[in-house]
Formats: structure tokens, C-alpha cells, sequence
């Protein structure tokens, strides 16, 4: 299955300690590039989680965001170092004997550094969340670019088969086509009152015909038509592969369309061509 390389996907996980949402999406890149916005407590994951996407990921530009809001109720509770306060306490009533200090305000005492902390909130129970719906915000994010990937696929395999009417469609015509040019090249000679030999005909009518045949082209877009489909078949990173094909469809197309000598090859020559410009913009999006 390809892959496109544009995706979005959001996951919101509540616990105890509050709400985490993870925003995941990308762009077209000819190589991978991912940039994180995560809280300064997070800092420290962005190049393991680089990595992460590089294993996952060949292609696109990823931009990751991660929004953290702890619950303040939960997030810390007061704790008292009895020893310090003690010692505080003891301190601040010999000074207030041998000085003119007032009394000791209880609120001093915890202002005093050390005193009082806050029991911070366990990281590692938030951080093994956090990266929990890390996982599952980017298993949703693969699956987008595959159901991108999967409607790409089906307007890739439409202009497929446009490919092969259209060579069929030549194929069928080029007797025809060149019985019309003999008739055309004769009548030419006869209005001219031109008299030729039938050996001297038949050799113009060779070298018309050399000129003129595409059985080479035609059998070269089947056979393109069919390696792109095993492309497309086997899956995979494979944007790089199928836009190579594309320069090989516009270079038959193209030489078709020059040895083009009737306005049916013509116009079958520029279907070709739209064709084959509709399935290069889409397969610029494939991973």
C-alpha cells in the first residue's frame, strides 16, 4: 500500500494529572524533516522521538505538538522539613532574646528557604502517558496517509487504464491512418501529373512509414503501464520511483505526438499528455 504524504491526526489523553493533546501533521518534502513543539519538560525526548518518526516515516514535512495541562490540585502538595523549621524556629527566638526583635510570625518561618516544597508531580507516570498517546497518535497518522495513499492509488490506476485506451485506440487506427496517407501521397503525385514507377511508390511509401510508425512507442507505454502498476502493486516509498516514470510516459507521449500525421494520433498524443500530467501532480504527494 503507498503512502500519501500529507496527514493529520489529534489525540487527546486524560489522566490524574491532567490532559496532554498530541497534534501530528504533514506537508509534501522531497526528504524527511520533522520539527516538535513540546513544554520545556519534554525538551529532552525531541531527538528519541525524531528517531521514532524516522523508522516509521520516508518522506514529508512533519511538524509534531504536544499541549500539556496539568491539574493544579494534583499537580503538588506541601511538604515541611520539620528539622529546618525546628532550627529556624530555635534561631529566631535567641535572636529575639538578645535583640529588640518582636515576636516570631509563624509565615516567616515558611518563607524561610527550604522549609516548605512542593511535591512535584511524578514524571515518570506522566511521561509513560504522554508517550503512550504519542503512539497512538501516530498509528492514527500513518493510517491517514495510508487512506490518502489508498485514493491516490485509485486515480493513478484510472489514468492507467486512459493510458492503455488511448494506445489501443492508436493501435487500432495506424492501418487506416496509413492507407489514408498512400491515398493522399498518390493523389498528390497524380494532381502534380507526376508519373512513378510502383517499386518508386513503394519506396516512398517505406520510407513514409518509417517515418511515421509508432509501433515502438505505443508497445513502450504498455509495457510503462503495466511497470507501474507493479509499482503501485509492491507499495512502499515509492514517490520517487513513479515520478521517474513519468518522465518515461512524457517521452513517448511526445514522440508520438511528433510523428503524429493525422488529427486522431493528435488528439490521442494530447489525452496522453493530460493524462500523464494528472497522475505526476498526484504522485508528487506519495511518500
Amino acid at each position: 500500500m503507498i503512502q500519501s504524504m500529507t496527514g493529520y491526526a489529534r489525540y487527546e489523553q486524560k489522566a490524574d494529572w491532567g490532559t496532554a493533546v498530541w497534534e501530528i501533521r504533514s506537508v509534501n518534502q522531497r526528504y524527511l524533516e520533522t520539527y516538535f513543539r513540546l513544554p520545556e519538560t519534554f525538551r529532552s525526548l525531541e531527538n528519541s522521538l525524531r528517531e521514532q518518526f524516522r523508522k516509521k516515516l520516508q518522506r514529508g514535512k512533519v511538524e509534531c505538538k504536544l499541549s500539556l495541562q496539568v491539574d493544579e490540585a494534583q499537580q503538588s502538595a506541601l511538604s515541611i522539613n520539620e528539622d529546618l523549621a525546628k532550627s529556624v524556629i530555635a534561631s529566631a527566638k535567641w535572636v529575639s532574646q538578645h535583640s529588640a526583635a518582636g515576636q516570631l510570625n509563624p509565615i516567616d518561618v515558611l518563607k524561610w528557604p527550604g522549609v516548605v516544597a512542593a511535591q512535584d508531580q511524578d514524571m515518570d507516570e506522566l511521561q509513560k502517558d504522554v508517550l503512550a498517546a504519542l503512539e497512538k497518535t501516530t498509528n492514527d497518522f500513518i493510517e491517514n496517509r495510508k487512506s490518502e495513499g489508498a485514493a491516490i492509488d485509485k486515480m493513478l490506476q484510472e489514468r492507467l487504464d486512459g493510458v492503455t485506451t488511448q494506445v489501443a485506440f492508436v493501435r487500432e487506427r495506424m492501418p487506416e491512418v496509413m492507407a489514408w496517407q498512400r491515398e493522399r501521397l498518390l493523389t498528390r503525385f497524380e494532381e502534380a501529373k507526376v508519373e512513378l514507377e510502383p517499386q518508386r511508390v513503394e519506396q516512398e511509401m517505406v520510407m513514409l512509414a518509417q517515418k511515421t510508425d509508432v509501433a515502438e512507442e505505443l508497445d513502450r507505454l504498455d509495457a510503462h503501464v503495466e511497470e507501474a502498476r507493479k509499482i503501485l502493486k509492491k507499495g512502499g516509498p515509492c514517490g520517487r520511483r513513479l515520478d521517474f516514470m513519468m518522465q518515461e510516459f512524457n517521452r513517448e507521449a511526445n514522440t508520438l505526438a511528433s510523428k503524429s500525421i493525422n488529427s486522431d494520433i493528435t488528439a490521442a498524443a494530447v489525452e496522453l499528455k493530460v493524462l500523464i500530467e494528472q497522475m505526476r501532480e498526484q504522485i508528487q504527494n506519495i511518500e
